[in-house]
């Protein structure tokens, strides 16, 4: 087998395969405090990036409590921001069930005077950047496809708070793809930003994400009913989920991404299994000691000098015995939401295929759910996110008016495989 390729490599760090079955009742229960410790220190990606990011009082009992916030400088892909607030707010840890944690983000504010009743509030969730700290987006800044993206909606008059997600900036690991810990993190980074600027703010809001974000604005979108009743959720914008649904009606068989251990170094095995030390290859322990410390390109980089050409050679156990080691932290149950979807699909996605895609659709349809799905020709991954905008602005100005858009599940159709990406179109690289 060949050395994956640049565009290759970057594109499988956007998910992996989840293979078991999530219990769906019991899973949206909201996780009490406890006195469970969370695991930090450099193991668990923590870096002393700022004071800011370390919040030295008692955390408080309820989340989405703002802790803190600083304003910071404008990124120029940003120009309809007014302002940038870096936010920390408290957010429940699902994963090691230690209670309120800090989670960090980022604000933005468009450009104007707000509407009567304030700005409507998209929560973004980014795609894949790795789970060190180093990489949280309201310390590095935003990519430029991400910032871009974002400032189309400032420019529509929304604002935006992007959350870090748990353990990225915070303390702690960050819990890679697990709907659960990400969903919560998106939510509470709604509640935070209402206190951050209570008189700029409607109380109208939307969910959206891409990639590993799709994953976590479907968690949120999840868990949203039960985790976040007092919030006014009115759509979901999705591109590119990385979610799964073993329950659905579209039966795949798992992926396997080849840097696998971005989940499990971070939350994503059982805890009465080995740990990621101990069934990683020399080559994996090498990769696994760069994320813990820096973002996706440096592994990306060191990945094709090594020749990692699969995930079967980061691994010392068989993939059969990984399967029963792992957290199925991708899985969502089959759950009727309270709002609206809109979810969009590169055909020339190659990351999280669109027959991947159409079986996250297909799902959310089968659980009885108001399912936009729109597939935009020649888009790969990334390309989606912005090819998808101005059917996204019409969601939502549907949504503001109190409208229902029109449902695709009748109509749903196979996409069949990949289809050639055009190399033209705005950020449509892979």
């Amino acid at each position: 087998m060949g050395i994956c390729s640049p565009r290759r490599m970057a594109s499988v760090l956007a998910g992996f395969a989840s293979c078991a079955v999530v219990a769906a009742c019991s899973a949206l229960v909201p996780v009490a405090v406890s006195d469970a410790q969370l695991p930090v220190g450099a193991e668990a990606g923590d870096l002393d990036l700022s004071p800011f990011y370390r919040w030295p009082g008692d955390m408080p009992d309820t989340p989405g409590v703002l802790l803190r916030q600083e304003i910071v400088e404008l990124q120029p892909e940003m120009p309809d921001a007014a302002e940038a607030v870096r936010l920390l707010y408290s957010s429940t840890d699902w994963r090691w069930n230690a209670g309120q944690v800090a989670v960090s983000g980022t604000l933005f504010l468009p450009e104007g005077t707000p509407p009567a009743g304030g700005w409507p509030l998209l929560a973004w969730a980014h795609g894949t950047l790795g789970i060190s700290d180093a990489c949280a987006p309201s310390w590095t800044g935003f990519r430029d496809r991400d910032a871009s993206y974002m400032n189309r909606w400032l420019e529509q008059g929304f604002a935006v708070v992007a959350t870090d997600y748990q353990g990225l900036g915070g303390p702690g690991p960050h819990p890679y793809s697990q709907w659960q810990a990400e969903g919560r993190s998106v939510l509470d980074s709604i509640r935070a930003a209402h206190r951050a600027r209570p008189d700029l703010l409607s109380g109208e809001a939307f969910i959206g994400g891409q990639s590993q974000g799709g994953g976590a604005a479907l968690g949120a979108a999840t868990l949203a009913a039960a985790y976040a009743p007092d919030l006014d959720i009115l759509g979901a914008v999705v591109t590119a989920p990385n979610s799964t649904y073993p329950d659905g009606p579209v039966s795949l068989p798992p992926r396997r991404s080849s840097v696998m251990f971005l989940a499990f170094a971070t939350g994503g095995l059982r805890d009465d299994g080995p740990g990621i030390e101990d069934i990683l290859s020399p080559d994996g322990l090498e990769l696994l000691d760069i994320a813990r410390r820096a973002c996706t390109r440096d592994i990306v980089i060191r990945a094709q000098e090594l020749g990692v050409a699969s995930p079967l050679d980061l691994l010392t156990i068989a993939p059969e015995r990984l399967d029963a080691l792992r957290i199925p932290t991708t899985d969502l149950p089959l759950v009727p939401i309270g709002f609206p979807l809109m979810l969009a699909t590169g055909q020339a996605d190659e990351t999280i295929t669109p027959m991947r895609q159409y079986a996250v659709a297909s799902a959310l349809c089968a659980s009885g759910n108001d399912v936009t799905w729109q597939v935009y020709d020649g888009m790969g991954h990334d390309g989606v996110m912005h090819r998808s905008l101005g059917d996204a602005f019409a969601f939502a100005r549907a949504r503001l008016a109190g409208e229902d858009p029109s449902s695709s599940c009748a109509a749903l159709q196979p996409p069949g495989p990949p289809g050639t990406r055009d190399p033209e179109a705005l950020f449509n690289e892979d």
